[in-house]
């Protein structure tokens, strides 16, 4: 058996420790990192978790539903629910679209709907003032050429009340005429038996 001296033992010892060094950290390095974020293992395959949750997020941002009621010159008068933020043309197509001898001329076609709202859309030669028994116009879905033939109310003022019905949603009473600039109390007293909310 060979014999070492002194300093070839010390060199021995040195070089098993540095080599039991280096295995320690290629342990750590290369076999004892935890599973990449994006998979985790599970009965034997790998299953993608960012997919688990981008299918959890689009489960749970649902639209919310508004209902309305569409009636007149439409194939399938009714009341239908819709996607909150839909418009006029979508509530016209969901009630089977418009009759030949309807009048969307002066109908908002890109207005946007609101829950318990109501919709008609004339015939040809008709007004939803027309079409109402009492006479009185229904400022929430009258259109410009109806709003004019109000007392003191021109093209001007009739597009202001529709630009208010769009930003602040359906009128709720006809007092709320008075927050549209250029209806003040005489005006408003002029009109107040001829127009309605629903």
């Amino acid at each position: 058996m060979p014999e070492f001296t002194k300093r070839e033992k010390i060199l021995l010892v040195i070089l098993g420790l540095v080599s039991f060094l280096a295995f320690v950290f290629a342990y750590y390095a290369f076999f004892d990192k935890d599973p990449d974020v994006a998979f985790k293992l599970e009965s034997g395959r790998a299953v993608p978790v960012i997919q688990n949750v981008e299918n959890t997020s689009k489960e749970t941002t649902k639209p919310s539903k508004i209902v309305v009621h569409v009636a007149g010159a439409v194939k399938n008068p009714g009341v239908y629910e819709l996607d909150e933020g839909c418009r006029v043309i979508d509530a016209i197509e969901a009630a089977g679209g418009q009759l030949p001898e309807a009048d969307i001329a002066g109908i908002n076609l890109a207005k946007k709907l609101h829950d318990e709202e109501k919709l008609y859309v004339p015939k040809l030669g008709e007004s939803p003032a027309n079409s109402s028994p009492d006479g009185r116009i229904n400022i929430n879905s009258a259109g410009l050429e109806e709003l004019d033939k109000l007392p003191g109310i021109g093209p001007s003022l009739a597009q202001r009340i529709i630009d208010y019905r769009n930003q602040h949603g359906p009128f709720k009473s006809i007092e709320e005429l008075k927050n549209v600039s250029g209806i003040g109390e005489k005006r408003f007293e002029e009109i107040k038996n001829l127009v309605k909310v629903n």
